[in-house]
């Protein structure tokens, strides 16, 4: 989804917790907080994935380095 899709899911889940919130709707406010969770476990997916590469890149350097 990328991190604009992350953050635009984020902000999904912050209008339904607050729509949830002024309607006194435990539903609709828990799965806002749902869908901000969601977001946040996404956003350091693609941190780790980021880390993985930049990691592969560097391995790859040394290793053709020394070719």
């Amino acid at each position: 989804m990328g991190d604009l899709g992350n953050k635009a899911e984020d902000l999904k889940g912050r209008a339904k917790e607050a729509v949830g919130d002024l309607k006194d709707d435990r539903g609709l406010k828990r799965e806002g907080k749902v869908d901000q969770a969601g977001a946040t476990v996404k956003d350091k997916v693609d941190d780790v994935k980021d880390k993985v590469d930049d990691v592969k890149d560097k391995v790859g350097d040394v290793v053709n380095r020394d070719k």
